[in-house]
């Protein structure tokens, strides 16, 4: 498994300057891309708040056996994300940047495997080159600053599988690295199967079987079914499932049958997509890097027809990664975040096409990123001039800053085709995403001008001194009212007439017609300015 594809390459010479620059920059790329700006945005959308207020409850009650969102069992996902959370918020406090943490740890955790596995398979060069590729693109991104399932599903997940490069690796004796690998690999597909269910076992299992069919090495990939890798997986998996299961009767009906089965056989969940939606999703998840993606494709694929097929540790890295893409592409239910545990794979694959072919075909690579670069860079000036052109937001800050955004992207990608020999000046491709990152509070401000979140609404209720325990919402999002249960630390229901004197949030001054006339509301709403929200002190008609 650690041959690599052609012979070897010369390798990259670097000076002491060098070094330098590589080792800031690496250290720059993983804080930026994965630690800052956590906790710049509230939790958002429906899933964030939820996952964070069970983790709390775990942390407060100390039952770590049974998730409970508001009061009652809620089985949607298993455990090892709240668990993280629960201790994050023990050791360092309740707030967005800890309910995040677990989710950044786990792409760290991911990225340094890839990068070990890229180091002992192809050498010290491709090693370099991830640790500054992968952990700035879109997907690592966003989901490392995700307080839900999907990046510690992936990140275990990753770990799992390169567990499983050095046991098909290993020689028939085994030696006390290889029984390393064997308890590890159980361990952490067991922290998999703890992060987000079966899943993990049909993933890792659809990766290694097409390998084992094209390079028919059957014998090497059943290791994998070793003893002390069964051991260390039950021993890691299963007490969990077996204690929730005896305490809630109903655990493996509702997240065996409902939360996987009919999620991935039936459209039961509504989340319905065209079976091609992850092409274009693991694109966007690889930008800024999507257009050296296609490109090593292309120069892969030439290779494979002109010399044969590639080596053992490419054939598993496609497996990986193109069965994860055909299994969630096949599922009745598609999100963005089921195609996660691909990109690590993705990630190195690129690398080592970009670390391969930008010497045996440079020219290639300078004129498809310059042409890249500058359609980017014409698209970006323009989306620039026509949002000082045309006045009326939102949509004037929302073309400037996709015009920013554009002109970024496009200096990354041509800052890949240089080269020098007192350091990596291509290197440096990174400085422009970083620069977004650090720049994303007035650069997401068109998008966030009104908090998403239910932070900013809770934090202005407070002030005015508005009781959490009587308040409703209309015409709320589910997301934010998730969200603004959390941060109330109570959940706040819906409207639903049925309450006789309380505090009704709105998001505009039509509180009667939202009422009806069994009730009257105050003539003088609570205005809260910075969230947009109207809160009318109601009372039931005959009170």
């Amino acid at each position: 498994m650690t041959q690599t594809d052609q012979p070897a390459l010369p390798s990259e010479s670097l000076t002491a300057i060098g070094r330098v620059v590589w080792l800031l920059l690496i250290v720059a790329t993983l804080y930026f891309s994965y630690f800052y700006n956590l906790g710049v945005i509230g939790l958002v959308g429906p899933d964030e708040p939820r996952y964070a207020w069970i983790a709390r409850d775990m942390a407060e009650t100390g039952d770590w056996v049974t998730p409970r969102l508001y009061g009652k069992p809620w089985f949607e996902k298993p455990v090892l994300y709240y668990w993280g959370a629960a201790l994050s918020f023990k050791w360092f406090g309740v707030s967005d940047a800890t309910a995040r943490f677990p989710s950044a740890a786990a792409a760290l955790f991911a990225t340094l495997a890839m990068a070990w596995l890229a180091w002992r398979t192809y050498g010290a060069e491709t090693a370099r080159w991830l640790l500054l590729l992968l952990p700035p693109t879109i997907g690592m991104i966003g989901f490392s600053h995700a307080a839900a399932t999907d990046m510690p599903f992936a990140g275990t997940l990753t770990m799992a599988m390169v567990c499983i490069f050095v046991i098909l690796d290993a020689p028939p004796s085994p030696s006390p690295p290889t029984l390393l690998a064997f308890a590890l690999f159980g361990i952490f597909l067991g922290l998999a199967v703890l992060a987000k269910g079966p899943a993990a076992l049909v993933l890792s299992g659809g990766a290694v079987l097409p390998w084992a069919a094209i390079t028919s090495r059957w014998r090497e990939a059943f290791r994998c079914f070793h003893p002390l890798s069964i051991a260390t997986f039950c021993l890691t998996a299963l007490p969990w499932y077996i204690l929730c299961a005896r305490r809630n009767p109903d655990f493996f009906r509702i997240f065996i049958i409902e939360h996987n089965f009919k999620r991935y056989l039936t459209p039961e969940f509504q989340h319905i997509q065209p079976f091609w939606f992850y092409v274009p999703v693991t694109l966007v998840a690889i930008l800024p890097w999507a257009v050296l993606l296609i490109w090593g494709v292309i120069l892969g694929i030439r290779r494979i027809r002109r010399s044969g097929r590639p080596g053992s540790p490419t054939i598993l890295l496609l497996c990986w990664a193109v069965f994860c893409l055909v299994f969630f592409s096949v599922s009745k239910s598609k999100l963005p975040g089921y195609i996660l545990p691909a990109i690590p794979a993705t990630g190195l694959l690129l690398t080592r096409a970009y670390v391969v072919f930008s010497r045996e075909n440079e020219e290639s690579l300078h004129w498809t990123m310059t042409l890249y670069s500058m359609i980017s860079l014409l698209a970006g000036v323009g989306l620039i001039g026509l949002g000082k052109r045309f006045h009326g937001p939102p949509a004037t800050g929302e073309m400037i800053v996709a015009g920013c955004v554009a002109l970024a992207f496009a200096l990354a990608n041509l800052m890949l085709t240089l080269k020098a020999r007192i350091f990596p000046v291509g290197a440096l491709c990174v400085v422009p995403v970083l620069l977004l990152i650090v720049l994303f509070r007035p650069l997401s401000h068109p998008w966030l001008a009104r908090d998403p979140s239910g932070k900013t609404l809770a934090l202005e209720l407070a002030a005015a001194h508005i009781a959490n325990d009587r308040i409703y919402a209309a015409d709320m999002k589910r997301g934010q009212l998730y969200s603004l249960s959390f941060y109330l630390h109570r959940e706040i229901e819906s409207w639903n007439r049925q309450a006789s004197s309380a505090y009704l949030l709105v998001p505009s001054r039509h509180c009667q017609d939202l009422t009806g006339r069994s009730f009257t509301c105050a003539d003088s709403p609570v205005q809260l300015g910075r969230s947009g929200w109207f809160a009318y002190r109601i009372e039931a008609k005959g009170q």
